[in-house]
């Protein structure tokens, strides 16, 4: 089988691999750099469980092939913050119990980061008009507006 050389830069890191042309780039992630925080629901690009920003852009990693990553920059949810150090976005979902399975919760945490970079005192509807193209089965929504809302507080009170 063919394959195509890729140069790409994952969470600040450049990587050189080999790739098949039609290798997810949800599954170079995971499979080929180890980097499973991005998790794959439906695989038809619907959930946003695999959002990760592509040039800053969230973009769902299950709809474009790792080729077309080539010379481009990803950013997937384990370059967000640390146990020891979570963005805000983490510490709030976790303080307002935005998360019960936490499947959905990467996908939500990778659309949100550049949304509240727009949107720093964003509305409700605002909010759910930004996860609109998430879905979470476990929690429902109200306590992910409400992160969102103690997320963008403590993010202007950081800056």
């Amino acid at each position: 089988m063919t394959t195509h050389t890729i140069k790409v830069k994952v969470n600040g890191v450049e990587y050189v691999r080999e790739v098949e042309p039609r290798l997810l780039l949800s599954d170079f992630l995971r499979h080929d750099l180890g980097l499973t925080g991005t998790h794959v629901g439906c695989e038809h690009g619907i959930c946003g469980a695999c959002t990760i920003l592509f040039d800053g852009e969230p973009m769902r990693s299950c709809l474009i092939f790792a080729v077309q990553a080539n010379g481009h920059e990803v950013t997937t949810v384990e370059a967000l913050g640390t146990p020891e150090k979570m963005h805000p976005l983490q510490e709030a979902f976790q303080e307002k119990h935005a998360l019960q399975c936490g499947y959905c919760t990467p996908g939500f945490l990778m659309t949100l980061k550049p949304f509240l970079e727009t949107h720093p005192n964003p509305t409700d509807e605002e909010i759910r008009e930004a996860i609109d193209g998430n879905l979470c089965r476990c929690t429902g929504y109200e306590h992910i507006i409400e992160a969102v809302k103690l997320a963008a507080q403590k993010m202007a009170t950081r800056s």
